[in-house]
């Protein structure tokens, strides 16, 4: 009888230790979650007063933890309206991940090869016969970056109009910076031509194939392809700084300039679901993945940076930064650790500063993957 009273209270005891730890356990989590959360409230506007960031809306999700969702700053500078986490905001170059998709799309349903010359789609391209879509997708073509013209010129002529065909005329009348596929050199008319492609091919308009094909099943229902410079409400305000030093709200430029390589619009959320989607290769193949994923040296893009087609690798950080002159994102997903951190800017007044910022943060919430330094000049 003893014994299994002695039996009893050994087991109660057991029982009670167990439970003590898993209350320990859970608590060290919180306090974790807790401390990672204050270290990130305290850094963010930190790094938004150093780089001229008027609002940033950020969201960090991480497998096994708590989400963190938060607005600094304000929308409007001259409201001072607060920013809030479900505002529009444009997305620059993340526009490059949504066009060169649909390329691969195409490429899986055997509509297109990705070794195919651009002159089997578009005429007049300079070595066209040389220059495959791959090239294109990977920024490795030697064709003349058009928007080192117009960008000069948008301050004097904000709310103009680019047709694709006028975009790449201009960079039509430079020659090849070197021959195809030798360097990378970051283009927006690789994608601009990429944009043309998806549209012979499917025989939809490039706007039309990304929201069937893309938004649609990704249930991305607040993300947008403008034809000119309507943006939907609620939106943030965004900042540009002029070569005199001037800072100006450039909400309402228009950012036709971009098209297929820089003009859409999203929010938080939707940035959410296409950067963990974009990186796991969800809507592709595993056989178009591998191609896609097939990193090369970017050195232009960050110190270490690799470059696939349209996607970046930052450290292990999986995605593509976007930047339109007064807005900039940079939604990325880390594989290793399942993390997707998405980082909305409503300025594009220091670039350097808002790559500053990302070190800060990704210190935080992932030290073992640090955003890589700036690019070396």
């Amino acid at each position: 009888m003893n014994s299994q009273l002695t039996l009893l209270r050994l087991r109660t005891v057991a029982m009670m230790t167990t439970i003590a730890a898993g209350l320990l356990v859970g608590c060290n989590a919180s306090s974790l979650a807790d401390q990672r959360a204050d270290a990130l409230d305290k850094a963010i506007p930190a790094a938004m007063k150093r780089a001229s960031v008027p609002g940033a809306i950020v969201g960090i999700w991480q497998d096994g933890r708590e989400p963190y969702v938060r607005a600094f700053g304000v929308r409007d500078t001259a409201t001072r309206q607060p920013m809030a986490t479900d505002l529009y905001m444009r997305i620059g170059s993340n526009s490059k991940t949504f066009t060169v998709t649909a390329i691969l799309m195409l490429a899986d349903q055997g509509k297109l090869r990705l070794d195919d010359p651009i002159d089997r789609f578009v005429e007049g391209v300079p070595s066209g016969n040389q220059i495959t879509l791959r090239q294109l997708a990977a920024m490795r073509s030697g064709l003349y970056d058009y928007s080192d013209d117009t960008n000069p010129k948008l301050p004097q002529q904000p709310f103009r109009q680019w047709t694709p065909r006028k975009l790449l005329e201009i960079s039509f009348h430079y020659p090849l910076l070197f021959p195809p596929g030798s360097d990378f050199d970051y283009s927006n008319t690789n994608t601009v031509l990429l944009g043309v492609v998806v549209e012979k091919v499917s025989g939809q308009s490039l706007a039309s194939f990304i929201e069937q094909n893309i938004l649609k099943p990704e249930g991305m229902t607040r993300t947008v392809f403008p034809a000119g410079a309507e943006f939907p409400s609620p939106h943030a305000h965004g900042y540009f700084k002029l070569p005199d030093g001037t800072v100006v709200d450039a909400t309402d430029w228009n950012p036709s300039w971009g098209w297929a390589s820089g003009n859409m619009i999203s929010t938080l959320d939707d940035m959410r679901v296409w950067a963990r989607d974009l990186a796991i290769g969800k809507l592709l193949s595993p056989a178009m993945k591998r191609e896609r994923d097939q990193f090369l040296p970017a050195p232009p893009e960050g110190e270490g940076a690799l470059y696939g087609l349209a996607i970046e690798n930052q450290n292990g950080w999986i995605g593509h930064n976007g930047n339109i002159m007064s807005y900039m994102a940079y939604p990325y997903h880390l594989p290793a650790e399942g993390i997707t951190m998405v980082v909305l800017l409503n300025s594009g007044v220091d670039i350097p500063g808002s790559w500053i910022m990302m070190q800060d943060i990704t210190r935080i919430i992932s030290p073992n993957h640090p955003w890589p330094n700036l690019p070396k000049k």
